[in-house]
């Protein structure tokens, strides 16, 4: 069944006149829409790490744990995982830790990361950025084959025998691997056999589609089972009962997300109105509009990707919370039933 989802980073943004929501508020709203996307049939949220003071998710863990205490059903994964500058061995104990109490539903995006805060907040070069990833990512897929492990590598002190433990209530976590669309990424991928989740915000679809044939075709080439290398589709959203209504709410909060929350390695985004609406448009990477223009664009997508899950950013740029459950419901009744009869 192809699977619909939600991820958040849960940014802090000023509403239209005002400040921003504070750290708590944010993260009470997470664990609300959380439980909303649950209650209405979604199939995962996810949430992302960041370590900036308008991005308030660090622990990512610890918020999957409180969402799963309060979810029944919703899978619940990280959006990314920065596994760059984090501990492997750590990882999997937070991550099986909370698969015990979600009942088996943890899954681990792991990323390089686009933001790089974390690398100085944890002593790393971020000349290592992919050697970094590279080794972290074999590390991780060991520990989550083998209770006890002896590993040795180039970043961290190895392991003898160890054991590593709780082991999660699934045989092994799901890992997918979380890029932007870099092709060595996504060869890599492939060639580990791990399903590729792919986030796009700004390049029109059809331009990364052939990364789509270039990960199944290195993946079988490497023997993998074709079932296993799934992809995930993620990017913003936003639906309302019209198209022209979701346009003219959702532009203000898409603008002032990238006014307020670039990479420090890039400089600050001005989203124009047009520059907005064209990437809303039918074959861009925006999805803004009425459930049926939702609809229409994420089977266009299919046509190109042929993916298996698409995951919605919703609750940027300071959205209201009553906003950002509406577009649940609607996601929920009006655009997924439908997608998923066309897609059968």
């Amino acid at each position: 069944m192809f699977e619909f989802g939600l991820y958040s980073f849960g940014d802090l943004t000023p509403a239209q006149a005002g400040t921003p929501a504070g750290a708590q508020q944010r993260l009470a709203e997470i664990l609300a829409a959380a439980k909303l996307a649950d209650d209405a049939g979604f199939d995962v949220f996810a949430i992302g790490e960041h370590h900036r003071l308008d991005m308030p998710i660090a622990a990512t863990a610890v918020v999957l744990a409180a969402i799963a205490a309060q979810t029944k059903n919703i899978r619940l994964a990280s959006a990314v995982t920065i596994l760059s500058t984090a501990d492997p061995v750590r990882v999997f104990e937070e991550f099986a830790t909370v698969d015990l109490i979600s009942g088996g539903r943890a899954e681990i995006i792991a990323g390089r990361g686009v933001f790089t805060e974390s690398f100085p907040l944890f002593g790393y070069d971020l000349a290592d950025y992919d050697a970094l990833f590279a080794e972290k990512l074999e590390l991780l897929m060991k520990l989550n084959a083998e209770e006890r492990v002896t590993w040795q590598g180039r970043f961290r002190s190895g392991l003898k025998d160890a054991p590593i433990a709780p082991r999660p209530v699934q045989n092994h976590l799901p890992i997918w691997v979380g890029t932007g669309g870099t092709p060595s990424s996504v060869e890599r991928t492939a060639l580990l056999g791990l399903p590729l989740a792919l986030a796009n915000i700004s390049v029109p679809p059809a331009k990364l589609a052939p990364l789509a044939g270039l990960y199944r075709r290195t993946g079988t080439q490497a023997g993998h089972d074709a079932s296993a290398l799934k992809i995930s589709i993620a990017s913003h959203l936003h639906v309302a009962e019209n198209s022209q209504d979701a346009l003219d709410t959702f532009y203000p909060h898409y603008a002032g997300y990238f006014r307020d929350h670039t990479p420090s390695q890039y400089r600050a985004r001005d989203i124009t109105r047009a520059d907005y609406e064209a990437l809303a448009g039918p074959q861009g990477a925006l999805f803004v509009g009425s459930p049926q223009q939702i609809v229409d664009k994420i089977l266009y997508e299919h046509e190109l990707f042929g993916h298996q899950r698409f995951l919605a950013q919703i609750d940027i740029g300071g959205l209201s919370f009553a906003s950002v459950a509406r577009v649940i419901e609607l996601v929920a009744t009006q655009v997924a039933p439908m997608v998923r009869r066309a897609i059968g």
